[in-house]
């Protein structure tokens, strides 16, 4: 009897939100790496597909190796295939290990790849893109973690200058006086993996348009493995559900031991249909095809009108 092939390579997931594709792939303790192609950041880099080339920003939530594991070979590949030097935004607190771990690289490859790292503490931010900002917050996991918001950040017209003709707010911005007052919109919050808590209820989480967020665990007896493991199980997401304001949140981090079927009818039951309508899973590679195509078929039906 003929050997078998080997298994092909996981296929990414892919998610689109108008005007945002969500992006990757995400096994609990196998390898987690989900991009924004809009923002040019890819989150966590448990391996680096080439896909994930195209990523200016590799944001860290942990040092765990299926969230880290492809760091070298980003920064490797990035520079050899000519595509510019790749940075990597963590942790502070990870920071001197991240860069010890590049210099073993180094060591071993007798020859340096050419890279940036950049150590964050919570409320501190790095911009990305024109008025787009990277920015930490605390989590709760059994290593030093965080997870990231991509923030906007837009101006305002303050209140009492609402009506006033142009050639006024003209004069007074002359003038010195301050005329509008700055906005902080979270556009896309990153939650790596955590245990459920307060950290999950700032503004970056709270208001974000998309939320991603791991959720390891599905069934009713794997609730006590969760809180040992720090990580988050469906009813904590039944419960994140009724606080935040995201239009769409993204489950990653699903164990190989979950049956996806499974997962989505404990979604169901758990959340209610309107519940449920909110929320998506990365790697259900079936039903998110099935609903891109209904988003290119709307498409093509408004061209055509």
């Amino acid at each position: 009897m003929l050997p078998k092939p080997p298994p092909r390579l996981g296929q990414l997931g892919y998610l689109y939100f108008p005007p945002f594709r969500i992006e990757g792939y995400s096994i609990a303790g196998e390898a987690t790496a989900v991009m924004v192609p809009e923002f040019d950041v890819c989150f966590d880099i448990g391996l680096c597909g080439r896909p994930m080339l195209s990523a200016k920003y590799i944001a860290l939530t942990h040092g765990h190796m299926d969230h880290v594991a492809g760091l070298p070979y980003y920064f490797s590949q990035r520079w050899f295939q000519g595509m510019g030097m790749g940075t990597c935004v963590c942790d502070k607190r990870i920071e001197p290990a991240v860069r010890a771990m590049m210099q073993g690289w180094i060591d071993l490859e007798q020859q340096r790849t050419t890279h940036e790292i950049i150590g964050l503490a919570p409320g501190e931010t790095t911009e990305i893109k024109n008025n787009l900002f990277l920015s930490p917050f605390d989590v709760d996991h059994t290593v030093p973690s965080v997870g990231w918001g991509v923030v906007e950040r837009r101006t305002k017209l303050r209140d009492e200058f609402i009506g006033l003709p142009q050639d006024k707010l003209r004069n007074l911005k002359m003038e010195g006086t301050e005329i509008t007052r700055e906005l902080r919109v979270p556009l896309v919050a990153y939650v790596g993996d955590t245990l459920p808590g307060p950290h999950l209820l700032g503004d970056v989480v709270r208001k974000a348009k998309i939320l991603v967020i791991e959720c390891t665990f599905f069934e009713p007896e794997h609730k006590e493995r969760a809180v040992i493991g720090k990580h988050v199980h469906v009813d904590d997401i039944a419960e994140l559900l009724e606080r935040i304001e995201a239009e769409a949140v993204v489950l990653t981090h699903i164990s190989r031991r979950t049956n996806l079927g499974l997962a989505k009818k404990m979604l169901h039951d758990r959340l209610g249909t309107d519940g449920a309508r909110r929320v998506f899973l990365l790697m259900d590679h079936v039903e998110n095809r099935a609903r891109y195509e209904r988003q290119c078929a709307e498409a093509e039906a408004s061209e055509a009108r």
